[in-house]
């Protein structure tokens, strides 16, 4: 079937038409790197990752961007707090989301531009916002005109009084329009900034994807993506700057958004106790674990995350891992049917993952899991995985046990064969006898 998304502006599913058949245009926000990202911001990473090999198996082009940002007030603050320069501090945790993401199995973007790269251009289209109407400078800031745009809040269909209200992080007696938020800020001495019209100053958060996006795929591109937290204000201002600065009736033509993901019931907190960071939870479970886990529900809907979760998710690997483990197949030549059927409408991964429990061919139940991220590894690596700190016996010294055992078999020495057997099971390790002789796997 053609591709259907749900498209957030219209809150209707769409048959997907590109702007340009021969290039699709993808843009999801990433993260603000002043430490490890919890698990939550993994969610939007996988699911996206999933609609990118989608569109790669259909168009001749995709250009995916997934921003970093990397100067912000909370980068600031950690970077004080450490004692640590900022650009010492966003490589370090910039690095480490990246080696997440790929512990994940998530395709890197196409392009990740890291936000204080791209100041000229958001200096230059804050400059264009100034000329046409649409922002003014007041006390070192430089701030958009919400009632400048008549349909502002389309996205969020928020009323006025929950506009003025999302805008009030920055109460300011230089606002015209209570609703009016910055795009430009005046910095200390001590604090990071460059030249600027309107003085030294950094910009604000929104005016960093509206210029990352136009210079890395145009004015105008196919799909924007990001959690639904996003939706109101951080997008909805996206919307403001870019239409405005450019004069289009869009910015992005479809618009998806994941939703919320909770620990065991509860929204993820601090406070609450059940903060994870996804570098911790990827220590004590292999990245296809969690990414099966967070396919398991549909992108728009909310997800438990539980432990309970994560072992299902591991036995369901095991199972079909353990179905490649014999022949280990190259994929087939195409997903199957039943798979990219689910995932073009409008990414239904429980339904795809349905679809995979259905197959017999170890190629096509392959192919079919790849185009989800999974089964990507060998079989055997697969099995021999420990989480990080786990005691027993090493790789060598298993291989060593096992042969012993055999040896022992051979003689017909069953007794020292049981031993040998059950002594590894003691420590966490399980062999399995087959035509092609022991294989085995930590338990």
């Amino acid at each position: 079937m053609a591709l259907v998304v749900y498209n957030t502006l219209s809150r209707e599913k769409e048959p997907f038409v590109p702007l340009d058949q021969a290039h699709v245009r993808l843009y999801v926000c990433g993260p603000t790197v002043y430490d490890y990202v919890h698990i939550g911001n993994a969610r939007p990473v996988v699911a996206f990752d999933v609609l990118y090999r989608l569109l790669k198996r259909h168009y001749p082009r995709v250009t995916y961007v997934r921003n970093i940002t990397d100067i912000d007030d909370k980068i600031m603050a950690r970077a004080a707090e450490h004692a640590e320069t900022i650009e010492a501090l966003t490589k370090r945790t910039a690095d480490a989301y990246q080696g997440d993401m790929r512990r994940l199995g998530a395709l890197p973007p196409d392009v990740e531009p890291r936000a204080t790269n791209y100041v000229g251009q958001m200096i230059a289209m804050i400059e264009r916002l100034v000329a046409n109407g649409h922002a003014y400078a007041a006390d070192g800031h430089v701030l958009f005109s919400v009632p400048s745009m008549p349909d502002y809040g389309r996205l969020s269909r928020k009323p006025r009084d929950e506009l003025i209200a999302g805008a009030r992080v920055d109460v300011a007696p230089y606002k015209k329009d209570p609703a009016d938020f910055v795009l430009w800020k005046p910095s200390a001495d001590n604090q990071a900034g460059w030249p600027s019209p309107w003085g030294r100053g950094r910009p604000g958060w929104h005016i960093e994807c509206s210029a990352m996006s136009a210079a890395l795929l145009g004015e105008t591109f196919d799909i924007h993506a990001g959690g639904l937290d996003l939706i109101f204000p951080h997008h909805e201002n996206e919307i403001a700057q870019s239409r405005s600065a450019f004069g289009y009736a869009i910015m992005a033509k479809y618009w998806m958004h994941n939703g919320f993901l909770n620990i065991s019931g509860e929204k993820m907190s601090k406070s609450l106790g059940n903060f994870v960071t996804l570098h911790e939870l990827l220590d004590q479970y292999q990245g296809e674990v969690i990414r099966l886990l967070l396919l398991s529900a549909h992108y728009r809907q909310p997800l438990d995350f539980t432990p309970e979760g994560l072992q299902q998710s591991k036995a369901t690997l095991d199972h079909w891992y353990n179905g490649l483990r014999t022949m280990n197949p190259e994929p087939a030549a195409a997903v199957p049917r039943s798979v990219e059927d689910a995932l073009s409408d409008d990414l239904n991964t429980p339904m795809a993952i349905s679809a995979l429990h259905q197959l017999r061919d170890a190629a096509e139940l392959k192919a079919g899991a790849q185009a989800l991220g999974l089964l990507q590894q060998d079989p055997e690596a697969w099995f021999r995985w420990a989480p990080a700190g786990t005691s027993g016996p090493s790789d060598a010294e298993i291989e060593a046990a096992i042969a012993a055992r055999q040896a022992a078999r051979k003689s017909k020495d069953f007794k020292e064969s049981d031993r040998i057997r059950d002594d590894l099971k003691s420590k966490g390790v399980i062999l399995e006898d087959g035509p092609k002789g022991t294989t085995w796997k930590r338990g």
